[in-house]
């Protein structure tokens, strides 16, 4: 994913994972395209996810702080 568009990424995913969470405990089984409700599940649901790397790599630990920043403003804006 290209650098300028992971925080609009990261910020999605959190949605899908929240909104798939709220399906699953509305109709008692799994979103059909974001999951369970977790963000592994709703990026699964993107397709293939590349292997894991490691955080001392920069690009992958930018990404991580990406989905760190992105969980904290979803907090932030849900009180």
């Amino acid at each position: 994913m290209p650098a300028c568009a992971r925080d609009s990424l990261a910020r999605r995913l959190v949605a899908q994972a929240e909104a798939a969470d709220r399906y699953r405990k509305r109709m008692g089984k799994a979103h059909p395209f974001w999951g369970n409700g977790t963000l592994m599940a709703a990026a699964l649901g993107r397709g293939q996810i590349p292997k894991e790397r490691r955080l001392d790599d920069p690009e992958y630990a930018d990404c991580f702080v990406c989905v760190l920043d992105a969980l904290r403003m979803r907090r932030c804006v849900a009180g």
